[in-house]
C-alpha cells in the first residue's frame, strides 16, 4: 500500500520468492552457480533490500537465467523505472514457466493495469482468482480495474469479497471509499478514508475523497488545506497530482474564487497532457479525425444516410432510442431520468458499435463505403452490437432501450446505415456551459478525453460535433428529438413529457424520483455525485464566471451560441 505508483486505486501486491522454488538447467548452463545466484537475490529479497534484489535480478535475467523468481524481480526494477513494456515482457515469460506462479500473474495485472490496460488487466486477475479463490489482493485488483471500466456494482462486489477474506485490506477499503463518494455517499466514505489515512498518511485517493467530503459540508478552507498539502507531497506520481490539483479547483470553485479555480483546473490539465502525451499526443488527433470526416460528408449524397427500416431480432426492444449530443450536455440525467420508467431498460456508456466502426470507421475516407454498405454487410455488426448490449448486461427485449453515449455523436453515420429506425434523443446544452464542464471535469483518458485538455481542444471537438450532426440532419430528420437541458432543469414535467410521449411511453412518477435510481445504478461519468443529489441548476450559465478565462473558446463557440438561440451575453 505504501508504494503509491500501482494506478490510481494503488495497492501493491508485492512478490515473495518461495524458498522451495528449483531453477531449470538449460543445456550450457551451471546448475550450480545458477543456484547460488539464486540464493542471492533470494537473501536479498528476504532482508527486504528490494532494489538489490531486483538490480541482481536483472543482471540474472539478462544472463539467462529463466526462474520465476528472478523473472518478478526484474519486472519490479523495470516498471519502477517506467519500462512497462519491458516489464510485461518480462512477466509473460514467468507465467509461460511457471503458470501456477500467483505472484507473477498478479504483477501482469498490475503493469497492465498501470498501462490502462484493463481488459486485459482485468483477464490476469481472475486467472489469480482461479488458481486461488481465497487471495484477497488479486480481489482488491480486480475491484480496482472493474471501477476504472465503469463497472461500478461489480467494483463493489470485488472489493467486499476481499474485505471478507481479508478485513484490514487497506486497497479495498480505499476502493469503497472511492465509490461511496463517487455517489455523494460523503458521511459514509469519510470514516473509511480516515481508517486508511490512519495507515498511510496522505495517501492520495484518501485524503481526496476526505476533502470531497468537507467541501459538500461546507468546510472549503479544510479542503483546501488538505489538497494543497497533498499536491505538494513528492511520492505522488504526474497523474495523481494532476487529479488532486483538479480537485482543488472544485474546492476554490465552490469558495466563489473562479480565477484561482481556473488556475489549478490549467495545472490539472497540463499535466494530464504531458503524461497522455506518448499515448495520445502522437499522430492524428480525434479533432483532425472529425474534421476529416466532416470533409468526407461533404462528398457524399445526404440521401446515402437514409435507408429502409431494418429488421429486429426477435428478442429485440420495443423501441430502440440512442442518446448522444456531446460530453456535459446532460445526456447523464436524461439517460438516469428514463432509467428510472418501468418500461425502460438503460445502457450507460458502453462501446456498443466497436465492431462497427472497426469495419467502416477506422479511416474518415471508410464513409464512402459505409454509404455504399449492402445489407449483407450491414446485418452482421448489426448482429455484433446486439450481442454487446446483452454482454454489458443490459436486456433490451420488449422494451424501450436506451444506448446512451454522448461521444455517439461522431459514430452517426454508423447508426443511421445500421439502425434507420430508431430514435434519437440528442442533447442540448449552451456550448460555452458544456467546453467550460468539460475542461474542469476529469475523464477517464481516451483520444477524445485528450481533446479536452485544453480549451481551443474542447472548443474545437464540440465544434466538429455540431457540424458533424449538422451535416447528417436531413438524414436524422423527424426521429430526432433535441432536449434542452436548460428546459429540463427549468419544467422537468414539460421537458420530459415531451420525451417520453417521443418515445411512445406513458407519464411515469417514478422518473421524479430519478436520484434514488441514480444512487443505485452506481453511475460512472462524472455526473454521479451531483445526480444523486437531485435536479439542480447551479450549472447553468456557470460559464459567466468564467468569461475571462474562457476567452480563447468564445470566438470558435459563438455561431452555436447563435444558432441554438442562447444569450450572447
Amino acid at each position: 500500500m505504501s508504494q503509491w505508483k500501482v494506478g490510481q486505486i494503488n495497492v501493491k501486491v508485492g512478490y515473495t520468492p518461495a524458498p522451495q522454488a528449483k531453477p531449470a538447467a538449460p543445456a550450457g548452463r551451471n546448475p550450480e552457480a545458477d543456484r547460488a545466484r539464486l540464493q542471492a537475490i533470494q537473501a536479498a529479497a528476504q532482508t527486504r533490500d528490494f532494489p538489490r534484489a531486483a538490480a541482481m535480478a536483472e543482471e540474472a535475467f539478462k544472463d539467462g537465467l529463466f526462474h520465476p523468481m528472478v523473472l518478478n524481480l526484474a519486472a519490479l526494477k523495470a516498471e519502477q523505472e517506467g519500462r512497462f513494456e519491458d516489464a510485461l515482457a518480462v512477466l509473460g515469460r514467468a507465467v509461460e514457466i511457471a503458470p501456477q506462479d500467483l505472484g507473477a500473474r498478479n504483477a501482469l495485472g498490475l503493469v497492465l493495469s498501470r498501462l490502462e490496460r484493463h481488459p486485459e488487466a482485468l483477464a490476469a486477475f481472475e486467472s489469480v482468482i482461479a488458481l486461488q479463490p481465497e487471495f484477497a489482493g488479486a480481489h482488491c485488483a480486480r475491484g480496482a480495474t472493474l471501477e476504472a471500466m465503469g463497472r461500478l456494482k461489480e467494483a463493489e462486489a470485488a472489493y467486499n469479497r476481499a474485505l471478507e477474506l481479508e478485513p484490514e485490506n487497506l486497497g479495498a477499503t480505499q476502493g469503497l471509499a472511492n465509490l461511496l463518494s463517487r455517489r455523494g455517499a460523503h458521511a459514509q466514505a469519510r470514516p473509511l478514508a480516515e481508517a486508511v489515512l490512519e495507515a498511510e498518511p496522505n495517501f492520495p485517493d484518501a485524503v481526496m475523497v476526505l476533502a470531497a467530503a468537507d467541501a459538500a459540508e461546507g468546510h472549503g478552507e479544510r479542503a483546501k488545506g488538505r489538497l494543497e498539502l497533498l499536491v505538494g507531497d513528492e511520492r505522488l506520481t504526474p497523474h495523481q497530482r494532476a487529479l488532486a490539483q483538479g480537485q482543488l479547483g472544485d474546492v476554490l470553485d465552490t469558495m466563489d474564487l473562479p480565477a484561482e479555480a481556473f488556475a489549478a483546473y490549467a495545472a490539472c490539465n497540463m499535466g494530464l497532457w504531458r503524461a497522455y502525451a506518448p499515448v495520445h499526443g502522437q499522430g492524428a488527433s480525434a479533432l483532425d479525425f472529425a474534421r476529416a470526416m466532416i470533409a468526407e460528408l461533404d462528398q457524399i449524397p445526404p440521401d446515402a444516410w437514409t435507408s429502409s427500416p431494418a429488421q429486429a431480432p426477435g428478442d429485440g426492444p420495443k423501441t430502440h432510442v440512442f442518446l448522444l449530443g456531446f460530453p456535459r450536455s446532460g445526456t447523464t440525467l436524461l439517460e438516469q431520468v428514463l432509467a428510472s420508467h418501468p418500461d425502460v431498460e438503460a445502457l450507460e456508456e458502453r462501446e456498443t458499435l466497436v465492431d462497427a466502426q472497426r469495419a467502416f470507421q477506422m479511416q474518415p475516407s471508410d464513409l464512402a463505403r459505409l454509404a455504399r454498405a449492402s445489407e449483407a454487410e450491414l446485418a452482421p455488426l448489426r448482429a455484433a452490437y446486439w450481442e454487446r448490449v446483452r454482454a454489458n448486461g443490459a436486456n433490451p427485449a420488449g422494451k424501450v432501450f436506451v444506448d446512451k453515449h454522448p461521444l455517439h455523436t461522431f459514430r452517426l453515420p454508423l447508426i443511421l446505415k445500421l439502425f434507420p429506425d430508431a430514435k434519437i434523443l440528442f442533447a442540448r446544452r449552451d456550448p460555452r456551459d458544456v467546453v467550460l464542464s468539460c475542461y474542469r471535469r476529469r475523464f477517464a483518458m481516451s483520444g477524445s478525453a485528450y481533446q479536452l485538455l485544453t480549451l481551443p481542444g474542447a472548443a474545437g471537438y464540440y465544434d466538429a460535433a455540431m457540424r458533424l450532426a449538422d451535416k447528417l440532419g436531413p438524414a436524422m430528420g423527424p426521429r430526432t428529438l433535441v432536449v434542452r437541458h436548460e428546459g429540463l432543469v427549468a419544467d422537468f414535467d414539460k421537458a420530459v413529457g415531451e420525451v417520453v410521449d417521443f418515445l411512445g411511453l406513458p407519464w411515469a412518477d417514478s422518473m421524479r424520483n430519478f436520484a434514488d435510481k441514480a444512487r443505485d445504478r452506481a453511475v460512472a461519468t462524472p455526473s454521479g455525485a451531483q445526480l444523486s443529489r437531485g435536479l439542480s441548476a447551479e450549472g447553468v450559465g456557470a460559464w459567466r464566471r468564467y468569461r475571462e478565462q474562457l476567452a480563447p473558446a468564445l470566438p470558435t463557440l459563438a455561431p452555436w451560441v447563435a444558432e441554438y438561440g442562447y444569450d450572447p451575453e
